[in-house]
């Protein structure tokens, strides 16, 4: 279940059946923040369509007959590349409504060019969406009004958290949080060899790694605590705990901070900054 499973009052039109798009449509009928009567999805391939029209989403293979239904806001669910050609071919089908796009790199501007007569947002979810878990950075055009805001939020809050930012934030998001997983997947892959070293089952150690790290997270979520405050109460002084974290901590932080760095270098390097 996302974080915000309010009913939402609206309806969404989803362009695009890949990963993302996937994830969007049938996250929001999975968490009850939408019955599948309020959602569709176009997509030219009729087998990725099908699991979400055994949900009960309204399916399409044109996306001129998809937005001719009740679509109230749409997301753009396609790769950048091809985003601009996706976004001509609807033409004045897009006009006055609301676009959310998730394509990563195309800037409010260039998207409020391609559609001077709609009202635009960009979003910036990470891969655990798919599991309801994720996280998303959103950020409002220059036309959106904030009923348009809570809408966006709505779409991706029920896909784990959802953030208001300034599009100036979204590199740094996105070298900390879009990028994120797999720093996560790292930590639970180098603990995982670690156990393995020390004779532990790898299948065993890797669940028991994984199920401690989702807990710890619930717990955080759920109780707003600070993690510093978390790691104090999980370590007894002068004991088993204490002695692997003053080990490990320098490093780790160290690794971290080099890491959302390079990633960043490598943003501005990829938008010719």
């Amino acid at each position: 279940m996302g974080m915000g499973s309010e009913h939402l009052d609206f309806t969404v039109g989803v362009v695009g059946a890949g990963s993302m798009g996937a994830a969007v449509a049938s996250g929001l009928v999975r968490s009850g923040a939408m019955d599948a009567s309020q959602v569709s999805v176009s997509n030219p391939s009729e087998g990725k369509l099908e699991p979400l029209a055994k949900m009960g989403v309204s399916t399409f293979q044109s996306n001129a007959s998809m937005l001719q239904g009740d679509v109230q806001v749409v997301v753009l669910a396609v790769k950048p590349q091809i985003l601009p050609a996706v976004v001509g071919e609807m033409g004045e089908a897009l006009q006055g409504r609301l676009v959310i796009s998730i394509a990563a790199g195309i800037s409010l501007k260039a998207l409020e060019g391609l559609m001077p007569s709609s009202r635009v947002v960009r979003a910036m979810p990470n891969l655990p969406v798919q599991a309801l878990s994720g996280a998303t950075a959103v950020c409002v055009g220059s036309s959106a009004t904030e009923e348009d805001a809570r809408r966006a939020l709505g779409v991706f809050s029920c896909l784990g958290v959802a953030k208001l930012m300034r599009e100036d934030q979204l590199d740094a998001e996105g070298a900390v949080v879009s990028c994120g997983p797999a720093y996560v997947a790292l930590v639970a892959d180098a603990l995982t060899r670690r156990g393995v070293e020390a004779g532990l089952p790898a299948a065993d150690v890797r669940q028991m790694v994984l199920s401690t790290m989702r807990g710890v997270a619930e717990q955080l979520l759920e109780s707003g605590e600070n993690p510093r405050a978390y790691m104090e109460r999980v370590t007894s002084p002068g004991g088993t705990t204490a002695a692997g974290l003053r080990a490990m901590e320098p490093g780790l932080v160290d690794s971290l901070w080099v890491g959302v760095d390079a990633a960043l270098r490598r943003t501005a390097e990829l938008s010719g900054k």
